[in-house]
């Protein structure tokens, strides 16, 4: 295998993986579960992750669209694909013929995708999205009041011709938190599609999967598990809040190297970067590194955050530019030029996780991760062992 660019790169570790995975199924007990590896596998490279499920044997998987299911099946992926998103109705020839499952959430989508599929002689699988809470999209059901009409609207759509319903399913807003009222909330949105699914049972129509559990619902409500669940964040080892932080054995995908391009000494007196928003206070020694905002490094931390280099914390200082930045590497015995540097993931007894920059910017780690660049090579590791990686320039 050709080594890959010493720039920056992720390191994806496939042994957390499997890891995660293997928490997700312990914790959904006998229901299935489907992998969700919609954007690019939360920005994990979504051929080497996805593959790396379906070797430990993942039947499903969820992604948000049409691109990214028939990416999956070009990637050699054989399981049944759900698209939890829009489809246009003209690709339904697409559909059937990929045996990808599409989710259909409205009445006036329903009938124009059994419009197409009934024109072109063909079915397609479907699972029906109701609108619990989340309030996205799916058939209204958010109050008691709403269940009559909600539930006359979905035996209307599976009546439909040319559309075969296998399953049922809704999302949960506020799983993954802990305070009372939210897990009331949860309670609520169980419920309701609880009394859709009765109602529409009332009237003969059943489903073989019904779910409703993300990540939050896969680890702290498996009450509500049914006959799939759907973890996400989980599987790359992240938490999908605060609240859940070190409450479950989750072990981090993927982490974010760059290397030293240049040392220099940097004089009391000296700026750097645009702005010169940093003087240096005394004689200092400054690093420049191969990493920017383009590589998906906010600038917004201009200043405000520390790698790791040898395993000691250096801070960024001045302002973070597309390409590159500088760390104050003073006090970081030996550095030189060509050390590699650990911007979230861990480094000799010391870590920088990911979180730690998200609560900096204001984010989640979920828009961190797939903030990626497409730059920036994915190298995945099995055994602390380089085995392959997606360079998506080159």
């Amino acid at each position: 295998m050709q080594d890959y660019f010493r720039r920056t790169w992720t390191e994806i570790d496939l042994d957390a993986a499997v890891h995660n995975l293997d928490v997700a199924r312990k914790a959904a007990g006998g229901a299935e579960v489907m992998c969700v590896v919609k954007a690019d596998a939360y920005g994990h490279g979504v051929e080497q992750i996805a593959l790396c499920h379906q070797r430990h044997g993942a039947r499903w998987f969820g992604v948000s669209n049409y691109e990214e299911a028939m990416e999956l099946r070009r990637y050699g992926i054989t399981g049944d694909i759900l698209i939890f998103g829009y489809t246009p109705p003209e690709l339904a020839r697409g559909l059937e013929a990929s045996g990808v499952t599409q989710a259909v959430y409205s009445s006036q989508y329903a009938k124009e995708l059994s419009a197409a599929a009934d024109k072109a002689g063909i079915t397609i699988k479907c699972h029906l999205k109701i609108d619990t809470g989340m309030g996205r999209i799916g058939l209204a059901c958010r109050n008691e009041s709403a269940l009559p009409g909600a539930a006359g609207e979905a035996y209307g759509i599976c009546r439909l011709p040319g559309l075969k319903f296998t399953g049922i399913f809704t999302h949960f807003a506020v799983a993954d938190e802990g305070e009372d009222h939210h897990r009331e909330f949860t309670k609520a949105q169980f419920g309701r599609f609880m009394d859709i699914v009765g109602a529409l049972g009332g009237r003969g129509v059943t489903f073989r999967w019904r779910h409703c559990s993300n990540s939050g619902g896969t680890l702290e409500h498996p009450e509500f598990h049914l006959d799939m669940v759907r973890p996400g964040i989980m599987l790359y080892g992240l938490s999908p809040s605060s609240y859940m932080r070190g409450r479950h054995d989750l072990r981090p995908v993927m982490e974010l190297k760059s290397v030293i391009s240049m040392i220099k000494p940097l004089e009391k007196g000296a700026s750097v970067s645009y702005g010169r928003t940093f003087t240096a206070p005394e004689d200092m020694t400054a690093a420049t590194l191969p990493i920017g905002y383009a590589d998906g490094f906010p600038r917004i931390l201009s200043g405000r955050q520390d790698m790791l280099v040898r395993g000691v914390r250096a801070p960024v200082v001045g302002r973070v530019c597309m390409d590159q930045l500088v760390l104050d590497v003073s006090r970081v015995p030996g550095a030189a030029e060509g050390d590699v540097v650990t911007v979230f993931g861990r480094d000799g007894d010391n870590e920088i996780p990911v979180d730690e920059l998200c609560d900096k910017t204001g984010t989640i780690n979920y828009e961190m991760v797939c903030g990626m660049s497409r730059r920036v090579p994915r190298v995945y590791k099995k055994g602390g062992r380089v085995v392959t990686q997606t360079d998506y320039l080159l």
